[in-house]
């Protein structure tokens, strides 16, 4: 199916089901998304050309949900990429031809969306109609980048795993780092997000 013979709205409301509920981000997501695959040649993301292309996105935020429903690519078939940036852009990048393009939000299209309905007070709803009908350079700005992937970040069965030697997790994909002489995963390597109970600083009580 060529995506772009899809109606907007259509397209919206499959994004809406996914994420919970309309707002500005999933309109920004949705065209974003639109925008990515047509720089990069792909035409039915979930069909025939689903494995042919990457996309990495910068920011978990409302957006993200859209681009993932809209391209179907996703963290578990590793077509889709995730660097926690907290910057509102994302990645398009096709694995045969090798091209690449980083579309970044415009922070002003967040002011300029007044001009375009300046009956409407609410902020929120204004940007949600305008992000429709805006034009993609007054959304949009986009780089033609390059990246260079290793055989690891390809998506496939893992191609090695090992275990860490502190803690004896098995760590995939060469993701494991050499320190000290020995091999550990991320975690035990440089700290990671969670602690084991009773290794947490205890709270300091004021009187």
């Amino acid at each position: 199916m060529n995506i772009f013979e899809v109606p907007f709205e259509k397209i919206l409301e499959e994004s809406v089901k996914t994420h919970g509920h309309l707002c500005p981000g999933q309109v920004l997501g949705v065209r974003l998304a639109l925008l990515g695959l047509r720089l990069i040649g792909i035409k039915d993301p979930k069909g025939k050309d689903r494995k042919k292309f990457l996309v990495f996105v910068e920011i978990d935020r409302c957006a993200t949900d859209a681009i993932q429903s809209v391209t179907g690519a996703s963290l578990g078939k590793r077509s889709l990429k995730f660097y926690d940036y907290g910057i509102m852009a994302a990645t398009f990048y096709h694995l045969e031809t090798k091209k690449a393009f980083r579309i970044l939000a415009r922070e002003e299209a967040r002011e300029k969306a007044r001009e375009y309905f300046p009956e409407i007070k609410d902020k929120y709803r204004c940007q949600l109609e305008a992000y429709r009908i805006m034009p993609e350079e007054e959304l949009f700005e986009i780089q033609e980048v390059e990246i260079n992937l290793s055989p690891f970040d390809l998506p496939g069965r893992p191609l090695k795993r090992v275990q860490c030697e502190n803690c004896g997790a098995w760590v995939q994909d060469g993701r494991e780092v050499k320190l000290g002489g020995k091999t550990l995963c991320r975690p035990c390597a440089s700290g990671g997000y969670f602690r084991l109970p009773g290794t947490l600083p205890k709270m300091s009580q004021s009187i």
